[in-house]
């Protein structure tokens, strides 16, 4: 696969981030991005034999190793009002929490 960071994808992303690049250091980034994106794609070309197991530390995950994995269920909290009590600002049943500020880099 010839993925690539094309420059209208990283100008995007660089807005979306909220980051001031000069010319020279997006250039960069993206070049540097790209050798990333180039070398996961080598990794993805490996060819694997048969099933090997998905890990992320080495360690292969089995059934006789890891237990099964359990259903996700929704349990709504007991009393949510405690928590409610303990927060420094509430408004219609929500906790209120700052604004983060945003400032202009210069």
């Amino acid at each position: 696969m010839n993925e690539e960071i094309n420059r209208e994808t990283f100008d995007h992303i660089v807005q979306l981030a909220a980051l001031e690049l000069s010319e020279e250091e997006a250039e960069y980034l993206r070049q540097q991005l790209n050798n990333q994106l180039k070398s996961i794609h080598e990794l993805e070309a490996i060819p694997l034999e048969g099933e090997i197991s998905p890990t992320s530390h080495g360690v292969p995950y089995t059934r006789a190793t890891t237990p099964e994995i359990r259903e996700d269920k929704w349990v709504p909290y007991p009393t949510p009002q405690d928590i409610l009590a303990a927060a420094p600002e509430v408004e219609d049943g929500y906790i209120v929490v700052p604004d983060i500020p945003h400032t202009d880099l210069e």
